[in-house]
């Protein structure tokens, strides 16, 4: 699937520097609204002055009503420091501009973190925006400062700043997912973060899922992420734009979630009546498969099996989740069939004529990856 080779390369190389379009961000947190007002917003994997989820956060610090806005940057991100200078007084506040007795940064130690709790029109133009940052910063009730280690969400002082927040809003490294969703349901703090929805198939995620302790937000599909200009070329979901900034395509892109949202409370539309015909029953468990969400029948009450994808829609209302991939037998999912190449795509068509050359008389058998769901 296009974009998924991208994700493959992240979890191989541990590239993990994609960077959230604005645009994206928008459109997911204008949902949460109501969660914001009078609350602590911790963005811990976002360099305060590259990441679209700060200036997100910044820009509409006021008409969102937030308490305070904390941002922290990783070491070894290829970005970190590069933006600007920055020059460092007695007390370890940060500033821009070389004031008396400030002294240059060390170059090999920048990372660092933003506290905003007062945000004002500085420059008076009429409007609180980016272009304030800098004076922002300068307000004694903000403050830019070093931190003392590398700036990882696991370090003592970063856990710190997770106690202190409220809701936690960011894109952490698609590497650590798990360790990252462990620790903020370890100190039981709400959040909004993107990742990739192969995500719920791991062990660690599944079961959160199943529980009703986390869920997918608004937005999924395929988008694309800015990344360093160390990232090499490739031939697909790979793209420079015209002032040389590189761009990745990711696949299969959601939100998780913790916090209540109309969307999880929204009954699906269901139209399809059932037939044996059309819904196979697996040989290793007693429920039906189906092959696309929207194709659920309106009337049937036992266990189905659905694709993943069917939780960007789940509601817990409606549905119970039963089960996930395994069949009575501990196996994968599979149905027998003698001629259901309606079910298959191009590549498992392809598979399935290696089969026929290998075995001509043998009977097909399918292992599917699906989440085992049950009408309430």
């Amino acid at each position: 699937m296009a974009g998924n080779s991208n994700l493959h390369d992240s979890a191989r190389n541990k590239q993990d520097e994609f960077y959230t379009q604005l645009s994206l961000i928008e459109s997911e947190l204008k949902h949460y609204k109501v969660h914001f007002k009078g609350k602590t917003i911790l963005c811990n994997c976002d360099d305060p002055f590259e990441s679209n989820f700060f200036k997100y956060f910044a820009m509409n610090f006021n008409s969102l009503g937030l308490k305070k806005l904390i941002a922290t940057c990783y070491a070894t991100s290829p970005i970190t420091g590069k933006e600007l200078d920055f020059f460092q007084d007695a007390k370890g506040q940060l500033s821009f501009l070389p004031l008396p007795n400030a002294l240059p940064v060390d170059e090999k130690r920048r990372p660092y973190r933003v506290e905003i709790t007062e945000v004002t029109d500085e420059n008076g133009d009429g409007r609180v925006d980016l272009a304030d940052v800098e004076y922002l910063l300068r307000n004694k009730k903000n403050a830019l400062t070093l931190l003392d280690g590398d700036g990882d969400f696991r370090s003592a002082e970063c856990i710190e700043l997770l106690k202190q927040a409220d809701i936690i809003v960011t894109n952490p490294p698609f590497s650590l997912f798990r360790e990252y969703i462990a620790q903020l349901i370890e100190y039981n703090k709400a959040f909004i973060v993107i990742g990739n929805m192969n995500a719920v198939t791991y062990k660690e995620i599944f079961p959160l899922i199943a529980q009703n302790v986390l869920w997918l937000g608004y937005n999924c599909g395929h988008f694309w992420f800015k990344v360093p200009e160390t990232y090499e070329e490739k031939k697909t979901d790979f793209k420079i734009d015209e002032s040389g900034q590189k761009w990745r395509r990711m696949g299969n892109i959601c939100w998780f979630t913790n916090l209540d949202i109309e969307k999880r409370h929204e009954n699906m539309v269901l139209f399809r009546p059932y037939s044996p015909e059309e819904y196979p029953t697996y040989d290793n468990y007693d429920a039906i498969n189906v092959n696309r969400t929207v194709d659920i029948p309106c009337d049937y009450y036992g266990v189905m099996g659905v694709p993943i994808t069917f939780l960007s829609q789940y509601n817990p209302d409606q549905f119970e989740i039963v089960a996930f991939r395994k069949g009575n037998d501990g196996k994968d999912l599979v149905y027998s069939f003698s001629d259901s190449s309606h079910f298959f795509n191009v590549e498992r068509e392809r598979e399935r004529e290696r089969e026929r050359e290998r075995e001509s008389k043998r009977r097909t058998v399918q292992p599917y990856f699906r989440i085992l769901i049950r009408r309430k």
